[in-house]
This record gives structure tokens, sequence and C-alpha cells, in this order.
């Protein structure tokens, strides 16, 4: 019995003991395997060292080069102007150090000059620049006026100046003593208080309406000439017939230029406006950049595309760093996957900032395509900003429903939502997960798609360039300038007429009384002329014998005044009889002469004949269609609203205030805007006569 147990028990343990051997055998295999299976996963990521932090990185260029300019700003700072930024450094008097970095990249400039500070260990003035001006500079174990010449430079320039003169002035400052840099920023403080620098260039804008000015200036002085020099020969022939022969050495004229004469004015007047305006105009670039070469244009493209053929994620190190090495490690997770799923293939994430100043002027797109283009490889390209967060995804090569990709790509991966606002590193990290799992998702096609050719960046040299003078609103310039100058023309006429026709001398034997048409006329005024006017008529119609319409017009105006002429002198005869009489009389003194016409000027009868009807403004919103005498005529077309302030205004029959003539009454004087023959039938209407 014994025997059995012991067999049975030694059986046991062999068993026992093979078994155990098993589960360490396969316990070792499953622990190679997984050693092969990360090994072949991730090599890249077990050869790549975590990338530098922002100063230290920094910290780096400037123990090669004590100034360092970046690659990510040529249109506005291209890296060989690092020279000219060494040479103005050596002024300071002190060891300077220089970063020219995208404004974008710098959270805190005092900050970053610390940690560089720090990381470098060398003592010095450190100045930070950006792609407009010198943002900020701290010296360190050195004695130099920092903050005063940062102080003189921010407000003695323009902000046009420039990153490249605004520190050459600041060097200026740091030279000086201690009190002169206070002194100079306390004056440059003041003075900008008072007035801002000019600007140093222009704009597109600018130019357009320098362009439009060069054009008004172009056509308007040329045809101003032309058109007073031609109107001033045709016054000239008209005044001097009118004047009599006795006068006319009293009254001498300037000889008329020849028309040769004024043809040629009028040219040189264009030629030298277009000479003066291509003088004074003569901007053509809107800032003072120098151009940058191809290489530097293309710098930043090779760069990134270097990093990615080691690393499939590129993480900019002139910025701050927004991804941990867990959020890291996690992407390069996806990206693997990604790689070896069904019609997936390469990602390349580059975390760069996209600036306006960059060689792809901010375009996203179009940065993507050209380190497509350097890299060589189809994939999925990613650009991520770490200074707005925002991400931008295009799929070159790959079998990717490419317009889903462009444009069904949530906003919240895109743009971020408010707490990536308000996070320092947008949740870049938590983003870029997400958009790996939108290409996971994202549909295949039978066969690979090219990514979209965005449209090229401008160049340059056209984006500094300014329009040429002679072109854009020089057009439309032009034709403002024709109307300007007729409308000129047509105010300088009416002024003439209205001087010449005050000087103009009397050309009829009988025009022996003043000729006077007040708008407001008083009652004293109107009985002293209306006595006078119908004395003369009266007394010229006796000296030269009948004549049919002076006899019907003196019989109208004695109808009025019941036969005496002498009652036109008495207080309280109404004031719209006194102008039907004056008016009257007027026109058959006018008919004794053979200038008769039936038009009375219906904007003030005391203007006398009319020379036409026109449809005036008597009012801001009425019009009525009057006869109008020559100065009314030319007030109509220079100026209608001018007409309103010549209406013939007589006292209100109620008393205070004045009204226009035909308001003023229901009489005869009501009819003159229908001539003189009408008021003559009024007249006798109202008297009772046929």
């Amino acid at each position: 019995m014994e025997a059995v147990t012991s067999t049975h028990v030694y059986a046991g343990l062999t068993r026992a003991r093979s078994s155990g051997r098993g589960h360490v055998l396969r316990l070792l295999l499953v622990l190679f395997a997984l050693t092969a299976f990360f090994a072949t996963a991730t090599p890249a990521r077990a050869a790549t060292a975590e990338p530098p932090t922002q100063a230290a990185y920094l910290a780096d260029r400037l123990r090669e080069n004590p100034v360092y300019v970046t690659d990510q700003l040529p249109r506005a700072v291209p890296r060989s102007t690092a020279a000219d930024f060494t040479r103005l450094a050596r002024r300071t008097g002190v060891p300077t150090y220089v970063l020219v970095l995208p404004g974008e990249t710098v959270r805190d400039g005092k900050a970053l000059l610390g940690a560089v500070h720090d990381r470098l260990g060398r003592d010095g003035l450190y100045v930070l620049v950006d792609d407009h001006s010198v943002t900020d500079a701290t010296a360190y174990g050195v004695r130099a006026p920092a903050d005063d010449a940062w102080t003189a430079q921010l407000y003695e320039l323009p902000y046009d100046a420039g990153p490249l003169l605004s520190f050459e002035r600041f060097t200026e400052v740091v030279a000086l003593s201690p009190e002169k840099a206070s002194a100079r920023a306390e004056a440059a403080r003041a003075a900008y208080e008072d007035d801002e620098p000019e600007a140093m260039y222009i704009g597109p804008s600018d130019r357009r309406n320098q362009s439009f000015l060069t054009g008004i200036l172009l056509t308007g002085v040329p045809l101003s000439i032309l058109l007073l020099a031609a109107y001033g020969r045709r016054v000239r022939r008209r005044y001097a017939g009118s004047v009599r022969k006795a006068d006319r050495a009293a009254r001498r004229m300037p000889p008329a230029l020849p028309v040769a004469a004024v043809v040629a004015s009028a040219a040189l007047a264009a030629v030298a406006v277009a000479l003066t305006a291509t003088a004074v105009f003569g901007q053509t670039a809107s800032s003072g950049t120098k151009p940058p070469t191809p290489a530097e244009m293309s710098a930043r493209a090779e760069r990134v595309a270097a990093g990615l053929r080691k690393d499939p994620v590129y993480t900019d190190p002139e910025s701050p760093r927004v991804l941990d090495a867990r959020a890291l490690d996690r992407l390069h997770q996806r990206i693997d996957a990604f790689r070896r799923s069904d019609g997936g293939g390469p990602v390349y994430v580059a975390l760069v900032p996209q600036t306006s100043e960059s060689e792809s002027a901010g375009d996203a797109e179009l940065f993507a395509a050209a380190v497509h283009t350097k890299v060589g490889t189809d994939g999925v390209y990613v650009v991520a900003d770490p200074a707005d967060g925002t991400i931008d995804a295009v799929s070159h090569g790959l079998r990717l429903d490419g317009d889903r990709l462009l444009f069904d790509l949530p906003d919240d991966i895109t743009l971020g939502d408010s707490r990536a606002d308000e996070s320092d590193d947008h949740l870049l990290g938590e983003r870029l997960d997400a958009l790996m799992t939108f290409l996971d998702r994202t549909p295949r096609t039978d066969r690979s798609v090219e990514g979209p050719s965005p449209a090229p960046a401008p160049s340059p040299a056209e984006d500094n360039a300014l329009p040429p003078l002679f072109a854009t609103d020089f057009w439309p310039g032009l034709m403002v300038g024709a109307f300007a100058a007729l409308l000129l023309f047509a105010v300088s006429a009416g002024v003439t007429a209205l001087v010449l026709r005050r000087r103009r001398p009397a050309t009829e034997p009988f025009a022996r009384l003043p000729f006077t048409a007040p708008t407001e006329p008083s009652a004293s005024w109107l009985r002293r002329t209306a006595y006078a006017e119908l004395s003369a008529l009266a007394r010229e119609f006796t000296e030269h014998g009948e004549q049919p319409l002076a006899r019907d017009r003196l019989d109208a105006a004695l109808l009025l005044l019941d036969g005496d002429p002498g009652r036109a002198r008495r207080p309280g005869t109404d004031p719209a009889t006194l102008v039907t009489v004056i008016a009257l009389a007027r026109a058959g003194r006018a008919a004794l002469t053979g200038q008769d016409t039936d038009l009375c000027c219906g904007v003030n009868p005391l203007h006398g004949a009319g020379v036409r009807l026109s449809h005036v403004r008597v009012s801001a919103t009425g019009r009525r269609l009057l006869p109008v005498c020559e100065l009314c005529r030319d007030t109509a077309i220079a100026d209608p609203l001018g007409i309103p302030p010549r209406l013939l205004r007589l006292p209100a029959p109620s008393g205070g205030g004045r009204l226009p003539y035909y308001d003023a009454t229901d009489g005869p004087l009501t009819a003159v805007p229908r001539g003189i023959a009408r008021v003559v039938e009024r007249v006798r209407e109202t008297a009772g006569v046929y």
C-alpha cells in the first residue's frame, strides 16, 4: 500500500514539474513576442530625443552667433539682414544678443529673455525683435539704458519704420549716457502726445488716392484753361460791343490771347501736372524691407521637411512647447496605427506657426504643399499652429476622400472651442488625437487622390510694390476732373455775368435812372421808385411819340393809381400795386427803345425783362415754371438753391414777416409769370376798363 502511494506521489510531482516548466516557457515566449512587437512597432520613437525647449534652442543659437534671425519672416526680415543687425549691435558698447522672432511665438518677452540668459550663462544686453520693431530689451550684468532706448524708438519712429530701423534707433540711444538716454525718452514721449510721427511709407489705398487726385488735375486744369479762355473771349466781344464808342477809351479791355497760345498753355499745364505728380508721388514700395532670396523663401519648408523625414511629428523649436511627452507618444501611436490600416498611409504633423510674413503668407495649405514637395512622400500633411491653435489637414496621394477632409472637418478640431481658447497649449494634443480618429473614419476611395493645388502666395516684390501712379483710380479721376472743370466754368460764368451786369453802361438814351432791384424793398423805396419810373415813362413817351405797347403799359400803370401819378408817393399805397407800377413802367420804357419783350422776370419783377421760361426751385421742395432774367437763369443753372433767396418778398398783408410776391397779393402782380400783356389785361379787368 505504501509502495503504491509513493509511486502515485512521484508521478504527481513529475507531472506538476512538467506543467510548471510549460507555463514558464509559454510566459517567456509571450514576453519575447511583446518585446519584438514593440521593438518593430516604434523604432523611431526609441531613437528620437525629446525636442529642446524654446529657451534652450535659442540659447544654443546665440552661443553660435550673438544675432539670430528666424527663417519664418522672410517677407519682413530676411535672414540676410543678420549682418546689418550684427553691425548695429556693435554700436552699443556692451555684449549684445539679438533674437529676431515672430511675435506670435513669444508669450512673454521679458520672461523669454531671462530664460535664454540663464541657459546661455553670459551677461550682456538681450534684445527681442519681431517683424515690426524692438519689442523687449533687458540688460543682465551690464550698464545699458535698455528701457529708455526702447521708449525712444517706440515714440520717435512711425509704426511702419520696420525692425531694422527700429533696432538702429535703439542702439543709438543705448550708446548714450544714462542721463542723455533718459532725457531722450522723455522728450520722445512728450512729442508723441502732441503729434504722432508721420508714416514713412504709403499703402495701396494711399496710392489709389494719389492716382485719383492726379487724374482730376490732369483733366481739370487744362480743360478749365480752355473753357475759361473761350468764355473770356466771348464776354469780351459782348461787353465791348455794348460799350458806347465815347466810353471805349476809358473802358479799354486787355487783348484776348490767341487761340494757339491758349491751347499751348493747356498742354503745358497737363505736362506740368504729370511731371509734378510723378515727382511728388514717386514712392514705389510700401515698406523698406529688402527683397528675400529664393533660398530664404524656402528655408523654413526645408527645415520642417528635414525634421519630418526623421520623425513624423515636427515641433517648431522657436515656439513654446504645446505637446508634452505623453501627448507626443500618443500621437505617434495613432500615426503608426493609421499607417498600417487599410487605405491609410503616412501622416506628417508640423507644429509650426503660420504668419503673414512667412513664405506662404500665412496659408497653411500652401505651406503643407511646399513641405510635401520637400519631403517627397505622399501622405496626410497636418499643419498645427502653436500660436493660434488652428489645425489644417491635406491629403496628398492617399486613398482618402479629400473633399471630406477639406470641408467636413469639424470646427472643434480645426479651430477649437472655448476651452481651447483659454488654454496655453490650445488643447492641441487632444484635438490632434480627435483628428486621427476622424482620419480613421474617413471613407477610402478606389485609387489615390492628389491633394489640392493652392494658388501661389504673392511674391515679396509684388507684396511690397505699389500700383503704378497712372493706373487704378487714375481713370475715374480723369472723369471727375472733367466734371470739376465744367462746374468751375459754370460758377465762374455766373459770377462774371453778375459783375458785368452791375458794371455794364447804359446803351439806351433814356436810361437815366439807376436800375436797382432789392429782394426785400422797403415801402419808402417802392413809393420813390414807382413815382420816378412812372414819371420817366411819361416824359419819354411824350418826347418820342406814340408807341402802342408803351401806351398800353403807361395807361395800365395810371389805372392802378386812379390816374394820379402823385398817389405813388403817398403812404398807405399797397406794396404789390407799387411793384406792378414799376414793372409796367420799366416794360414801357423798354418798348420805347425797341428792346421790348413780353416776359418779365418771375423771380423778381424788379429785375426787368425775362429771357426764357424755366422750371426753377422756389422753395426747398417746390418748383415753378417762371420767366427768368439772364442773372436768374445763370443762377438756376449754377446754383439751383440760390433762386429762393432771390425771390421778391413783400410785407405780409396781416403785418409781420414777408411773403413771395405771388402769395402776398391776389391782384394784377400775380399775372407777371404769364407776361406783361397779361398784367395789362388784369389791370383793366380790375379797373373795369375794356
